[in-house]
């Protein structure tokens, strides 16, 4: 059996919260990842959704060591990585890289496309048979600019076409796993199906990894073969995308998937939409046993005590003590 390219257990990132004076103290902890499980394959894409706040962002950037993890162990290739220094790390950059949420703030303004898109080949000392410039100008055209763009600045181009070239500088060493985060939520709506399927059509030809962090479950559902339901800082559910979509287990992934519309509005008209009460508790004192206990409309004495772990049900792993 293929072992994984990426395994990550019992991942934490905990942030220290000052206060607000010159001699305040720490308020506290913002326990943003607390203790999340997940494996992917070489190929394979997991979808990692969950409400604004969970931890998703920050869990792909400690997976690639933007943030140094607080715990838990993450493995790449089979190599542990986890405490690996920035020198360390450098090597693998070319293998692993990052998409980022907006596309303006992500391009530096000072540079060219050219500049913006070669700097990695810079960096990593990288010398392509044809030059960087035609490789670069190459880039541009898969991902559906011209090689003419090359001298242009960011703040020339649309929404779409900077996030173009933020995948084309993603790609540009043909990494094997890309943390695409929230890559198309900044996009109008009539761009984000080109983006999505542009992702789809670069992971299949060059056989990579995405991990692809979004909030929009539809968007998820068109680009995943998995999909990772989180919750304060925590994984509730992971299982194939189109067993969670027809079959949550979680009451959590089932209230997500009440409020995306359907395309029918008889359907619509009839289903029920599930409605979370109370609000989502503060990452620096989540609660004891299950963190979505408060708000759990199943939940009994065990699951204020008792913290669920992740356990196969069906074709899922869940973390809950009743299941759907």
């Amino acid at each position: 059996m293929n072992e994984p390219l990426l395994e990550v257990n019992n991942l934490q990132k905990f942030f220290p919260v000052s206060g607000n004076g010159i001699f305040s103290r720490d308020r506290g902890t913002n326990k943003a990842v607390n203790g999340l499980t997940f494996s992917l394959k070489a190929g394979e894409t997991l979808g990692l959704v969950g409400e604004s706040g969970c931890g998703k962002s920050t869990a792909g950037r400690t997976i690639l060591k933007l943030y140094e993890p607080t715990g838990g162990t993450i493995k790449f290739e089979g190599e542990d990585i986890t405490d690996y220094s920035h020198s360390k790390m450098k090597p693998l950059r070319t293998k692993m890289q990052m998409i980022f949420q907006d596309p303006q703030s992500s391009l530096n303004p000072r540079q060219s496309v050219g500049a913006i898109i070669g700097a990695s080949f810079e960096v990593h000392k990288i010398n392509p048979k044809e030059g960087v410039k035609k490789a670069v100008q190459d880039l541009l055209e898969r991902v559906g600019l011209n090689a003419e763009h090359y001298d242009r600045y960011p703040h020339e181009f649309s929404g779409g076409q900077r996030q173009r070239i933020g995948i084309a500088r993603a790609i540009a060493l043909k990494p094997r796993f890309i943390v695409c985060d929230e890559p198309v939520s900044a996009l109008d709506v009539s761009i984000q199906a080109q983006v999505v399927n542009l992702l789809t059509d670069i992971r299949d030809e060059y056989a990579m990894s995405y991990l692809f962090i979004a909030h929009d479950l539809s968007v998820v559902q068109h680009i995943s073969d998995r999909v990772g339901v989180m919750y304060l800082g925590k994984m509730m559910e992971i299982a194939p995308t189109s067993s969670i979509y027809a079959t949550p287990h979680h009451p959590y992934t089932k209230a997500l998937l009440s409020a995306v519309p359907i395309p029918d509005p008889k359907l619509e008209r009839k289903r029920e939409q599930i409605v979370l009460s109370g609000d989502l508790p503060s990452p620096m004192n989540p609660p004891t046993g299950c963190v979505f206990s408060t708000r759990c409309w199943k939940a009994q004495a065990k699951c204020f005590e008792v913290e669920p772990i992740l356990q196969k049900v069906g074709q899922a792993e869940v973390a809950c003590h009743f299941p759907e």
